[in-house]
């Protein structure tokens, strides 16, 4: 009996196999015999045959000087309307100083002693901690360290100088690019937003032009990284031969939440330091140079139910203690999201193949069955990478089953966090880092990153590897070599 469900299974592996080929390349197996019956008639009826037909046209110079200037126009206009190609010269991700680490046996000390007074609140951060998928060598800014914490707005802008000003100056080394080349900025900070920006605060620092396009996004949760893509794409398409950087970074020195509220809780366990600078350009003598070349940016955005929007937010606990409340209802709404997501994505980069079954399910739910099971596009087919926001294990293990990812692909995801911790929208980058670092990158290669943020929205960015070899260990220089690594379901400290 086993003996016949392996033979039944490989047969319909290979049924599969054949419809995916048959179907991803008709219109080859349609156009080569009709090429092969073309030329065997050309060779059949001979040369002059030929170009007797072409003389008996007895095209003029008018007819032929009239059609090349169609020919020309043509071209012309589909080349002027073509997108510019959009290259990702590098990036470079900012890693902290091993004095900034917080071993788990530290963060619970300090729980100990900040709250003392609510021994079940340092409980059920334990329970988290233990849960979460983080290592040890996670890590938060000093202010968050002190006992007790005593975070100020000058802390606040000492982090984001440290760890904005790092990803930046690797960056201009690692590329060459001199500040007066940069023509746009672009910085997202979810959480903190002072004034003067901290786009004005990289200008002042680095002396950027005065024409430099500068802009500052906040208040869009971990998935702001690919928002901030999708702006600097559209810049990049106006304005040419142009350099554009982004940075993306959250700053946790003014957002540690001190009260008892377990849903305000989560995220000191989760968050930790990060950032990322980005170089992308339109110019075409980079793009030798480029590791990427992007080809897509969705956004999918769920705020108009009230579920979604409030599931993710910055408010008051009843001390008037301000921490970020995350709702129960998160993951199911991940998940709905991640469907929209998927559902805009698929027909820009899923085979033909994988668009008919889905289009059929959906043919069928709407018009049979509303009970039948929705098919869920193999997107393994699509990708080869996967760089899914490392926002807490949760997250990841809900988007490996939903997308029926192997431990593999979603291996740079739980790695990173165990690593650098949930570093919110600068996540995608450091899982990035990991695949290059293990020499997994091949030239051709595709990338999906996924992340997730409040509102609640669900955004994604599609690249495909520019040049090959990519070897690269950036953030994961003096560590890769231990990874991956076996991460417990529960670990007791």
């Amino acid at each position: 009996m086993p003996t016949m469900q392996v033979a039944n299974s490989v047969k319909l592996k290979y049924v599969k196999l054949g419809y995916q080929y048959l179907v991803n390349n008709i219109l080859a197996l349609f156009l080569i015999p009709v090429m092969v019956a073309v030329a065997a008639q050309i060779l059949r009826i001979g040369p002059s045959e030929v170009i007797s037909l072409l003389r008996s046209l007895k095209l003029g110079f008018v007819q032929v000087f009239c059609a090349s200037l169609v020919v020309i126009f043509v071209a012309t206009v589909y080349f002027m309307s073509k997108p510019r190609t959009v290259y990702l010269v590098d990036y470079a991700c900012y890693k902290p100083s091993f004095a900034f680490r917080v071993p788990f046996s530290t963060f619970m000390e300090h729980s100990r002693l900040i709250l003392k007074d609510n021994p079940k609140s340092v409980d059920f951060q334990m329970r988290i901690l233990e849960r979460s998928g983080l290592g040890e060598e996670t890590c938060l800014p000093p202010p968050i360290q002190y006992i007790p914490p005593n975070p100020n707005m000058d802390d606040a802008r000492a982090e984001a100088e440290l760890v904005i000003f790092s990803a930046i100056d690797d960056l201009l080394e690692k590329t060459g690019v001199k500040p007066k080349d940069i023509d746009i900025l672009i910085v997202n900070c979810s959480l903190f937003a002072p004034t003067p920006s901290l786009s004005a605060m990289v200008i002042n620092r680095y002396k950027l032009r005065s024409n430099v396009k500068s802009f500052n996004l906040s208040g869009m949760g971990c998935s702001c990284s690919p928002i901030s893509i999708s702006l600097a794409r559209g810049l990049l398409q106006i304005h040419p031969n142009s350099n554009a950087v982004v940075v993306s970074t959250e700053i946790i020195t003014p957002n540690y939440y001190r009260g008892k509220e377990r849903a305000m809780l989560v995220p000191n366990c989760l968050f930790r330091m990060g950032c990322v600078a980005i170089l992308l350009s339109n110019k075409r003598r980079l793009a030798h140079r480029a590791k990427y070349r992007l080809l897509h940016v969705v956004r999918t955005h769920r705020g108009a139910d009230d579920k979604a929007y409030r599931c993710v937010s910055e408010e008051e606990d009843s001390d008037g203690k301000v921490g970020i409340s995350l709702s129960k209802e998160l993951m199911r709404i991940a998940a709905e999201a991640l469907r929209s997501n998927i559902t805009t994505i698929g027909p820009l980069v899923l085979p033909t193949s994988e668009q008919l079954l889905f289009l059929t399910s959906l043919i069928g739910r709407k018009m049979i069955n509303p009970s039948w099971k929705p098919y869920i596009p193999d997107f393994k087919l699509a990708f080869d990478h996967f760089c899914i926001h490392a926002g807490g294990r949760a997250v990841i293990d809900e988007l490996q089953r939903n997308l029926d990812l192997s431990a593999e692909h979603v291996e740079a995801s739980r790695m990173t966090l165990h690593r650098f911790g949930n570093t919110s929208s600068s996540s995608l980058w450091y899982e990035l880092s990991y695949i290059e670092a293990k020499r997994r990158m091949k030239k051709g290669d595709k990338v999906w990153q996924i992340a997730f943020g409040s509102g609640f929205k669900c955004n994604s960015a599609v690249w495909v590897c520019n040049r090959s070899p990519i070897v690269d260990n950036g953030p994961w220089a003096d560590c890769i070599h231990r990874y991956p690594v076996h991460i417990p379901e529960i670990v007791k400290f």
